[in-house]
């Protein structure tokens, strides 16, 4: 999604109150049931081979990779997992009437589903909720192709030209949206407040957001279980787990 703009810091909206600009990552969502990459017990530690399975190269020529992504996707419990307390957290604030902009790296949809407008979710890497053609570029609901999965059709093609499908997240191997990127950009450069949560903040360019944050004055905030590259920049870190530690942080932060 591209989002609207951020708001700038001398408009009269956030003269009054503070821009807060939030950079997720998978950790806020482990508590919906959703594993991470990266953290002890992530998909990656477990199964280094699974990052074939999101790699373009590898998901474009091989037809057995493409195979074991959609068993993934079937399977996932992304497809039925619900906002958590985190989500929620940050609906909530967003409805007080501060002024907010999530910036995530997760394809779960979970912001949205919390009650986060479409439009102030900026979502880095894509979403999972959907499928896109790689020939016709033609775009449908996930559950439709994965309805297909269920019926028998391991690798289901486009219903409109017979290209090969994948979800519209961004793989390993392609390029993030430059629009969204630009706007996450400005997002970081005009926050007030930044916080990173449930981030290991390894993958670029969505780390360096935290950086173009702190160097533009916002005070950042770093959540995460494990240490970052970036925790030094930090006002301040926090190790407790998100499902409590971000409902009352930012309850400190609504009107």
């Amino acid at each position: 999604m591209t989002g609207t703009g951020p708001l700038s810091p001398s408009s009269p909206t956030s003269a009054r109150r503070p821009l807060v600009a939030i950079l997720s990552g998978a950790g806020i969502s482990t508590d919906s049931g959703i594993p991470d990459y990266r953290g002890p017990q992530g998909l990656w530690r477990q199964d280094p081979e699974a990052e074939k399975l999101v790699t373009y190269e590898y998901y474009m020529n091989d037809p057995e990779i493409r195979r074991r992504a959609w068993r993934l996707r079937r399977d996932s419990p992304a497809l039925r997992a619900r906002p958590n307390a985190a989500h929620e957290a940050v609906a909530r604030l967003e409805r007080s009437g501060t002024p907010v902009r999530v910036i995530t790296q997760n394809v779960d949809g979970l912001h949205q589903l919390a009650g986060v407008p479409d439009r102030k979710v900026l979502e880095l890497h894509g979403t999972g909720r959907f499928v896109v053609c790689t020939r016709c570029h033609a775009r449908t609901p996930m559950s439709e192709a994965v309805a297909r999965v269920d019926a028998g059709d391991p690798d289901p093609a486009c219903v409109e030209c017979g290209g090969i499908l994948k979800s519209a997240t961004v793989m390993f191997g392609e390029r993030l949206d430059p629009e969204v990127l630009g706007t996450a950009m400005s997002v970081a450069e005009a926050a007030d407040v930044f916080i990173a949560v449930g981030t290991s903040l390894q993958v670029q360019p969505a780390a360096s957001l935290v950086g173009l944050a702190a160097e533009h004055g916002a005070r950042l905030i770093i959540m995460n279980a494990e240490p970052t590259p970036y925790d030094e920049l930090a006002a301040e870190t926090i190790r407790t787990p998100i499902g409590t530690a971000l409902p009352e942080l930012l309850a400190t932060l609504a009107p």
